[in-house]
């Protein structure tokens, strides 16, 4: 299959390409900053900006599906890196025939979502970092998700929860909405997308991600998610 992942050089991107090359798929690595991308059989890379629809287009062109693992940092700004780059990236697809999209959200796109027995997260990290701190980035990804609904596409909304970096694939759970769990290893989120890829089990819908086997230090969790993350 050829994938096109955007955000191909972020933190998840680069576990999503990697997977996806292992498992013997071509991927056209969708970036901004191309140089970053070290040259392997079965890896194009495509420059462009994600808002762009004229590159997007381009990228995309011949593609069988197309993964966006774009993100952004937290900001007090309005943020529409989100519902821009899902406007061009739908259209362009719509214009190419290409139905399968899944796109990376969050957990916190679900009003209903409150893990079972996290009681300092739900009452004062998730008030504090996700209500407060990303308040912006969390509302253009809602403005994102209802951009993906109103397609046609197959699309799937994929929703992390909070995402840390471990080297390799661990135990995870999916399920339809949001998944009972805190937090998400970026090599998981990876591999979930590229299991249901295959398996379609979460089309039209979203699927929540979690990963039940480790679990990040919390203070460099927020340093690296809120305040590093570039």
């Amino acid at each position: 299959m050829r994938i096109a992942v955007f955000g191909a050089n972020g933190p998840t991107g680069r576990h999503l390409t990697d997977q996806a090359l292992a498992a013997g798929h071509e991927v056209v690595a969708v970036t901004r900053r191309p140089g970053s991308l070290a040259a392997r059989p079965g890896l194009a890379v495509a420059v462009a900006d994600a808002t762009d629809p004229t590159a997007v287009d381009a990228a995309i062109d011949g593609a069988d599906a197309v993964l966006s693992a774009l993100g952004t940092r937290f900001s007090k700004q309005t943020i529409t890196t989100y519902s821009a780059s899902a406007t061009a990236i739908t259209g362009a697809m719509a214009r190419h025939g290409v139905k399968r999209l899944l796109a990376v959200s969050s957990s916190i796109a679900d009003p209903d979502w409150r893990p079972t027995g996290a009681h300092f997260f739900n009452h004062v990290l998730d008030p504090l970092v996700n209500r407060r701190l990303g308040r912006t980035l969390h509302e253009d990804m809602r403005r994102m998700e209802a951009v993906i609904r109103r397609t046609d596409l197959d699309w799937t909304l994929v929703r992390p929860s909070g995402l840390f970096e471990h080297p390799v694939v661990t135990d995870h759970h999916t399920a339809e909405t949001s998944a009972d769990g805190v937090f998400t290893a970026r090599a998981d989120l990876a591999a979930s997308m590229l299991r249901e890829l295959e398996e379609r089990r979460y089309v039209r819908t979203a699927m929540g991600v979690i990963t039940t086997a480790v679990k990040p230090n919390i203070a460099k969790l927020i340093w690296n998610e809120g305040v590093k993350k570039k």
